[in-house]
């Protein structure tokens, strides 16, 4: 079995099929047989976890499991105490309700590889980090909420699933999985 861990760079497909000039996981990583246990859109970076191992792909990405995943999101504004209680108790997204999510406000802007292309700068128009811990994964999700509070992403990066972390993984580059962290995820997503 293999299990790696994956630093997507944003504009990539979480796939390896070739779909449009997108670059694709293919492009980055020649292990064969393994597959993303999740995806990230295009438009998202991060951390992505492959693997040739259907039940622990199974286990990852079928919501009824509720395996954290933990996100940075760079906001536009600052958002209030009333849309930050709002991200932890559930936003309505079209037509249901997010469950709760661990949310809080990050005091410093994380330390993380400049973005290619980067994001949009508004003089006037003050950003914000955010650190938001979600046991769900619909499409956009930490997209579609941070807007339903006022407050649109304006970048988001994985940096967990689960216990297993970012780190100091460069954009683009991928690894496998220590003994330790394989220990972790048998542990917390095959009890």
């Amino acid at each position: 079995m293999r299990y790696l861990i994956f630093y997507k760079p944003y504009g990539v497909l979480s796939q390896f099929s070739p779909e449009g000039n997108h670059q694709t996981l293919r492009d980055y990583i020649d292990v064969p047989g393994v597959y993303a246990a999740g995806r990230l859109d295009a438009d998202s970076e991060g951390l992505l976890l492959l693997t040739d191992d259907g039940v622990l792909q199974h286990r990852l990405t079928d919501p009824k499991f509720q395996h954290p995943r933990t996100y940075w999101a760079q906001v536009e504004r600052i958002p209030d105490e009333q849309a930050m209680m709002q991200l932890r108790t559930g936003v309505m997204v079209k037509d249901y309700r997010t469950r709760p999510a661990q949310a809080r406000l990050l005091e410093t802007e994380p330390n993380l590889p400049d973005r290619d292309p980067p994001i949009r700068q508004r003089q006037n128009i003050p950003t914000a980090w955010l650190e938001l811990v979600l046991t769900e994964g619909k499409n956009r999700q930490v997209r579609r909420m941070t807007a339903a509070v006022s407050f649109p992403t304006l970048r988001l990066v994985r940096v967990a699933i689960g216990s297993i972390q970012l780190a100091d993984l460069a954009p683009g580059r991928w690894r496998d999985l220590t003994d330790q962290e394989l220990q972790e995820i048998s542990s917390s997503f095959r009890a």
